[in-house]
């Protein structure tokens, strides 16, 4: 019986046109006695057709008894461990079994085809060097992605005479014409399509796209510079309705798109059919994590919506905050790294960030707490990229604080890099002296903006790259995506500092990013100047600093600056001054206008519950909500049910006297005030608990 899968073989072999002589080179390999070569590169822009053509070498080795195992290397992580593990499924084997073994007990030859290499770039090296030699000598292997090989493939003596390297080209006039007629296109049209999109595979599918979209109309392509950002906006126009160019518009904006985001995006109660629409289209890939635009096709609708509609483009960058910031609340681990590398993708065309992150791979590793036997390893690093007084401090805080080093692995045996997260306000305060790094730190903290009793610091005193140190790549980036969620899952955090051996380059994210630069914290180790730049979180706490980034993304022109006005300033209330603070809004809790000036309106825990954005009444409000809630929580404890009595009599639904409300309670006076007084405390230890994040 035919299965859905013969069928969608049948549609991709109906619609395929062209690549004759890539066709013949793979069925040359495939009858071969002994096969000329085992790996074919094949490489070309986006949107040329190298995964169409990959499918069809697919049904051209199912033809010749050779059923092809295909896999998208962006479907999973670049490490050997998912690499066995796609390879496994895919061969219908348990995980855990060696896939090449039962690789080797296919038909020959076996292939094994690779999409999307691109994404498998970390992994390059093990493939090269351990995987692909295990293999038959009678496998193949065929290779698809943007890049040419990398240079070790064309240096060694071996590969050399077994690769073969495919640059990918537009289809010819001819193949153009035939793929039109495929599709059904007008054939007094065609002429004019093929001339506009010089056979550009992903242009004349747009171009066919766009015309079943249309119930009539001639397509009259107009001369243009940017082909398919022509062809996207032509499409656009003629999707089905307002709601099915929402949703393009949608998907250009974000990283991924599930059916869950889109619906928050669209402001609909589901979405379940315009999200099959969507999964339809030609330009839009389905991964495990969700619907992606090509991204020729992401660049030109994001960036066209932008042009044409600011407002538009604003309110849906700010629901894509919004939802990825409730997310952030609700996960943890490995998970939440997922949301916050969403996040920053919102601001990936912003000439300040762009040139910091690496947008592309930085998702594709993994990292955890550094184990005893990492230690040599990282130090190794640290020496090599710092020098031997540098390595010298690692092995100092690595014995102190060994729990605080975060290794970033890729699946190999060497880490691929290393944070180290020294906490300041754990340390014994000998050792923070002798470093030059925290000492200038602390020093700061002590002279500028004490830590209250529940609080602490960190300092990101080593950060580096295996390979790059700490210049902008995968691992650099999956380093700042760790600062990152760093500073919304520690309890109390006040304070980080951040070293760069490069102050100059990271000054501007770092501003930008409201993570500034602070001189009298910078130090020298090793002969080497050290710049620090940091940001206090009682003043600006992590929600509202991720509402400010995306407040300056949208403000921000495509210009060399991007600034916002100043906001106010969060107070930073030692507890004494917290406690009165207290005192005083419980005095006059029922006069919204008097509670209006107090200084908890400018707190962190307020100005949370309230918004960042929030006016006084609304931070009012929020605070006379925080007391409400308090009462309640102090209610479930006969203890606190006594101090809480005469709090609610004198200050929350207040009698006419205090006489009135020790009479009330059945209290001498004297004791009444005691009361009182206790009660107060109580709500002030309370809430300030919340303020500082226990």
């Amino acid at each position: 019986m035919s299965s859905l899968a013969d069928r969608l073989n049948r549609a991709r072999a109906g619609r395929f046109v062209g690549r004759a002589a890539e066709l013949d080179l793979f069925r040359s390999v495939l009858r071969a006695e002994d096969l000329p070569f085992a790996v074919i590169h094949i490489h070309g822009p986006g949107g040329i057709g190298k995964s169409t053509l990959l499918r069809e070498y697919g049904r051209l080795a199912a033809e010749e008894g050779a059923p092809a195992v295909y896999l998208d290397t962006q479907t999973f992580e670049p490490t050997p461990e998912a690499f066995h593990t796609a390879l496994a499924l895919h061969l219908g084997t348990a995980p855990g079994t060696d896939p090449v073994a039962n690789f080797a007990q296919r038909p020959r030859p076996q292939v094994l085809l690779l999409d999307t290499y691109e994404a498998a770039l970390p992994l390059d090296h093990w493939l090269r060097d351990s995987f692909f030699p295990q293999l038959p000598a009678d496998a193949l292997v065929v290779i698809a992605g943007r890049f040419p090989p990398q240079p070790a493939w064309r240096s060694d003596p071996g590969w050399q005479s077994l690769l073969r390297i495919v640059a990918l080209r537009n289809l010819s006039p001819e193949e153009s014409l035939d793929y039109l007629d495929r599709r059904e296109f007008p054939s007094e049209q065609r002429g004019s399509v093929v001339q506009f999109t010089h056979g550009h595979p992903l242009a004349l599918s747009l171009v066919a796209d766009s015309h079943s979209n249309r119930a009539e109309g001639v397509f009259q392509p107009e001369e243009s510079p940017d082909l398919i950002k022509s062809l996207l906006e032509r499409f656009v126009q003629n999707v089905p309705g307002p709601g099915h160019r929402a949703a393009l518009e949608a998907s250009a904006m974000v990283r991924m798109l599930n059916e869950a985001l889109l619906a928050h995006l669209l402001a609909l109660p589901e979405a379940h059919e315009i999200f099959e629409w969507l999964r339809g289209l030609s330009f839009i890939e389905s991964t495990p994590l969700g619907l992606m635009p090509h991204s020729l096709a992401r660049e030109a609708i994001a960036s066209d919506l932008r042009w044409r509609n600011r407002e538009r483009f604003a309110e849906l960058h700010r629901r894509a905050r919004e939802y990825y910031g409730q997310r952030l609340q609700e996960t943890t681990g490995l998970e939440q790294q997922i949301v916050l590398y969403d996040y920053i993708y919102l601001h990936r065309d912003n000439p300040v960030v762009k040139p910091a992150f690496e947008f592309k791979t930085a998702s594709a590793l993994r990292s955890e707490t550094a184990r005893t036997e990492d230690a040599p390893q990282l130090r190794a690093l640290v020496e090599r990229h710092e020098g031997a007084e540098s390595a010298g401090w690692f092995d100092f805080w690595f014995e102190r604080q060994p729990e605080r080093f975060l290794v970033v692995r890729d699946g190999t045996e060497t880490p691929a890099g290393f944070l180290a997260l020294i906490a300041l306000s754990h340390a014994d305060p000998a050792d923070l002296r002798r470093d030059p790094a925290t000492h200038a730190a602390w020093s700061y903290l002590e002279r500028t903006t004490p830590l209250r009793e529940g609080e602490c610091a960190t300092h990101f005193r080593f950060w580096m790259s295996r390979d790059d140190y700490q210049q902008v790549g995968p691992v650099q980036s999956h380093i700042v995506v760790a600062m990152v969620q760093h500073y919304f899952v520690t309890p109390g955090l006040a304070f980080t500092f951040v070293a760069t051996a490069d102050p100059d380059f990271w000054d501007p994210a770092f501003s930008y990013a409201d993570i500034a630069r602070i001189p009298a914290t910078d130090f020298q180790v090793g002969g080497r100047h050290y710049g620090v730049a940091g940001h206090d979180w009682r003043k600006v706490p992590p929600l509202a600093w991720l509402a400010l980034l995306g407040e300056r993304e949208l403000g921000a022109p495509a210009a060399e600056e991007a600034t916002l006005p100043p906001t106010e300033t969060l107070l930073v209330l030692s507890q004494d001054e917290f406690e009165a603070a207290v005192r005083e809004a419980l005095k006059v809790y029922t006069k919204p206008d008097l509670l209006k000036q107090n200084p908890l309106l400018r707190t962190r825990l307020v100005q949370e519950r309230a918004g960042a954005t929030s006016g006084k009444a609304e931070r009012a409000d929020a605070l006379r909500a925080l007391f409400k809630e308090i009462a309640q929580a102090m209610k479930g404890s006969p203890k606190d049910l006594k101090l809480l009595r005469p709090v609610h009599y004198t200050y929350l639904a207040p009698l006419d006297t205090q006489e009135l409300a020790a009479d009330r309670l059945g209290l001498p006076f004297s004791t009444y005030r005691r009361h009182l007084a206790a009660g107060m405390k109580r709500i002030a230890d309370l809430l300030w608990q919340q303020e500082i994040g226990d």
